[in-house]
């Protein structure tokens, strides 16, 4: 509409009075403005190219989601100013395209968005794209979190299965290596060595298995949180205490910075301590044999938190993204199901877990805990809801 406007008034710019020029630009100067104050207030990303992919048109929802700047980005490619957008080669026939895209600056987010093409008004020249984006990041993560729930409940209803058809065998088999231990004791001295050797391999793996069998309890079973006024710094002490030998006989350095002034917390001391244990074991059997764990406490105004950070070799990213998930785990002999107790166990206490990895270089993995009872809060209004940061 605005191009047939203007190309009739180019067509009659030799008959049309300069005052009449004049009307009409204000006019047009007045609509330009009436829709970028529609664009701006809709919470939708809006993007314009013209037909080799340059930006000519971005709202400021499109700006907030790739942290970038209005003015400066008009004229250059959109593959410039959003890396990885390529309208070429996302279009390919040129129809519309809707697509999934994640964004990790200056949040990660996923967007939904799709490109339309801006015909001519005889439909048959394509005279540039537009580009509607939409933050569907809350959606994705209720539907991840529906998907958690289901698989939580599959695996519940397994666990009494479970306890009973392989608990019950295992205890058996208890029984008879103990008598089978008492008869090997009256055979000859050679006989009895190789007997007792094949004894301790299967007893090893009965104890391998009910190990498996208690991790997969305490991950799905729901655990009530018995709590009382802890000091955190104690518990992070206790629990290191209670790992010393395996981290010795691993060569592994401790490095403890603990916040003296931390006020007492209300937690669950012998879930806490679960919790520690197994952030531990990870870290140092991802470092295997020699590294550093340090370990440091603090606080800010809402939560109090401890951070683990060793120097193994890291998380790849294709992998972040399934680090709790049940069974998966990056080590041979893992069960997959250490950090899922962790991050249960932070949450029934209402707090959070988080990791920052550098492949090849270590993790950093964080618990963070309320320092007063918020499992939920009332927000006053006008007061936005808190980040994961805090």
């Amino acid at each position: 509409m605005k191009r047939g406007f203007l190309d009739k008034l180019i067509g009659r710019l030799g008959v049309v009075q300069p005052a009449d020029v004049q009307s009409y630009l204000v006019e047009l100067a007045r609509e330009k403005g009436f829709l970028e104050t529609i664009f701006n207030a809709i919470l939708e990303g809006v993007i314009v190219t013209d037909p080799k992919g340059r930006i000519i048109y971005l709202n400021k929802a499109a700006c907030a989601f790739f942290g970038i700047q209005g003015e400066p980005s008009i004229g250059r490619p959109l593959k410039e100013v959003v890396k990885g957008l390529d309208i070429a080669a996302v279009t390919g026939t040129g129809g519309t395209v809707n697509r999934d895209l994640e964004v990790f600056y200056p949040e990660n987010r996923i967007l939904n968005f799709y490109i339309v093409p801006l015909l001519s008004d005889d439909g048959e020249e394509t005279e540039g794209h537009a580009v509607i984006l939409r933050d569907a990041t809350e959606s994705r993560k209720t539907a991840e979190e529906n998907i958690e729930s289901e698989r939580f409940s599959a695996l519940t209803l397994l666990a009494a299965g479970v306890a009973h058809e392989i608990g019950n065998p295992l205890n058996s088999l208890n029984i008879h290596l103990q008598l089978m231990e008492r008869r090997a004791r009256k055979l000859a001295a050679k006989t009895r060595e190789a007997f007792e050797q094949s004894i301790r391999i299967a007893r090893g793996e009965v104890d391998r298995l009910d190990h498996i069998i208690t991790q997969f309890l305490r991950a799905i079973r729901p655990q009530p949180i018995e709590t009382r006024m802890e000091n955190i710094n104690v518990l992070v002490e206790d629990s290191v205490a209670f790992l010393e030998p395996e981290l010795g006989n691993r060569n592994i350095l401790m490095e403890l910075e603990l916040d003296a002034s931390l006020p007492p917390i209300e937690v669950d001391r012998g879930q806490i301590k679960q919790a520690f244990y197994n952030v531990i074991r990870n870290s140092f059997q991802a470092m295997k044999s020699g590294g550093i764990l340090r370990i440091n406490t603090g606080s800010d105004a809402t939560h109090l938190f401890v951070r683990f950070a060793d120097t193994g070799g890291g998380i790849a990213a294709a992998d972040m993204g399934r680090i709790f998930e049940p069974y998966f785990t990056t080590k041979s002999s893992g069960t997959g199901l250490g950090l899922l107790i962790v991050r249960r166990i932070v949450r029934a206490h209402g707090g959070e877990v988080s990791l920052e990895s550098t492949e090849g270089k270590g993790l950093v993995f964080t618990i963070r805990i309320p320092r007063l009872d918020r499992h939920v809060r009332f927000l006053e209004a006008g007061d936005p809801p808190e980040t994961m940061d805090g």
